[in-house]
């Protein structure tokens, strides 16, 4: 019996590759494919919702790049020509969406980073995918003053890219709290002035209770004064995509973690609006 994927199992063994897995993305509504550079399980934050297992601190190793292109290069020629549509994907969902930098940690640690870029970008024009399909890169923005991540972030740009740039919260504790990140807020708003600058950028937040309470009034507040002070400081961002805990965690926090309700994020989303930013919630 086929065994179609779902938007609860983002496996990065879903197709038995290195670097290349398939998934059924709930914020692109299609297939996702996703590029994993942190095979080594390792990223220089912890955040207590991370769903992946045996996470540790550190780096992504140079990516191999021969290895990544024949990978992507064939499943993008099973998506396109072939039969995994059909045969993995749901019906709603058979459609190419985007090619994704995310993974098992950190993308942009990679010290090859803009190689890799590089790379997409090529075999994007080979299968005819530029303008047609985006290249996401989902970050904590931690790395953005490193100069082979901008020079990264500069092909993004003529690719048509899109970052997609975490904010879970805007205060130095629960940056620390939730993230496991000593980068302060102030920190952060310069690096997202820097990957606002060179592309097209998203913030992504993920919001949820932790031992039974969702994010404090303060922290709301702080978060939502954050955002409403980017254009006054001529950080362009395209809006917020808010989401919720759509799979397990798998830190060992993951027992003190429960969504939000609905109404929650809702009402949530409706005070982001009112601050001046676009908002998509999944």
């Amino acid at each position: 019996m086929t065994r179609f994927l779902t938007t609860s199992d983002h496996s990065r063994d879903s197709a038995a590759l290195t670097y290349v897995y398939p998934v059924v993305s709930r914020r692109s509504g299609g297939v996702s494919v996703g590029v994993n550079l942190n095979v080594n399980h390792a990223c220089n934050w912890r955040c207590l919702y991370c769903q992946v297992p045996g996470l540790k601190r550190g780096s992504a190793p140079s990516a191999d790049l021969q290895l990544l292109g024949e990978e992507l290069r064939g499943f993008l020629h099973q998506a396109l020509h072939g039969d995994f549509m059909t045969q993995r994907a749901p019906p709603e969902a058979r459609r190419l969406n985007d090619i994704a930098l995310s993974g098992n940690g950190e993308p942009t640690s990679a010290a090859n980073f803009d190689t890799v870029v590089a790379l997409l970008g090529e075999i994007m024009r080979e299968f005819g995918l530029i303008g047609k399909i985006k290249l996401v890169l989902i970050t904590n923005g931690s790395l953005m003053h490193r100069p082979a991540v901008q020079a990264g972030l500069r092909e993004m740009a003529k690719l048509g890219g899109e970052i997609w740039f975490k904010l879970d919260r805007a205060t130095a504790a629960g940056v620390h709290r939730i993230n496991g990140s000593r980068q302060s807020p102030e920190k952060i708003r310069e690096h997202l002035r820097i990957a606002a600058s060179l592309c097209s950028t998203w913030l992504q937040t993920c919001v949820f209770e932790l031992d039974g309470e969702p994010p404090s009034q303060a922290e709301c507040g702080a978060y939502l004064d954050f955002i409403a002070a980017l254009p006054h400081r001529g950080i362009a961002v395209q809006g917020v995509q808010l989401y919720g805990l759509a799979r397990p965690p798998l830190q060992p926090e993951a027992s003190r973690l429960a969504d939000v309700s609905h109404a929650w994020r809702e009402n949530f989303a409706v005070a982001i609006r009112a601050a001046g930013l676009a908002v998509k919630s999944n």
